[in-house]
């Protein structure tokens, strides 16, 4: 199991120069865990390809179901003190945050393409091609 973050969430069913990197990763596994902020986060991703135009309402609905479904049951709270504490020691926000206490209380890695959450806390967060990289071995 992988910590994943909404990034890596939404490169999964939106389709950018991420995406089969991100496909890539859920192919050596598919079971990610997240924060439950994590549903706020999709939600407003979803929103502005709505707004764009680039999806319709019913579509939005869909790859918010097929993201519910990806997640399952692997949503977690986390501890705002945790997350304070990570704050306090980074320059990460406390959104980031949430999926670095996570994966830390879960002794797990957070997948992620974001380059200030892999400099701050490089000893629990992963690029996903460096994950791939593991996997391959």
């Amino acid at each position: 199991m992988i910590i994943a973050d909404t990034n890596l969430i939404s490169y999964l069913y939106f389709e950018t120069i991420h995406s089969e990197l991100a496909n890539e990763v859920h192919k050596f596994d598919a079971e990610w865990a997240c924060p439950t902020l994590w549903r706020s986060e999709f939600v407003n991703v979803v929103s502005h390809y709505l707004r764009r135009k680039i999806i319709n309402h019913q579509d939005g609905l869909d790859v918010i179901d097929f993201a519910q479904h990806t997640v399952g049951e692997r949503e977690f709270t986390v501890s705002s003190y945790a997350v304070f504490e990570l704050v306090s020691k980074s320059d990460c926000s406390s959104y980031d945050c949430e999926f670095v206490a996570l994966a830390i209380e879960l002794q797990s890695q957070l997948v992620t393409f974001d380059k200030k959450i892999l400099k701050e806390f490089s000893g629990v967060a992963i690029h996903p091609n460096d994950f791939l990289l593991e996997k391959k071995k």
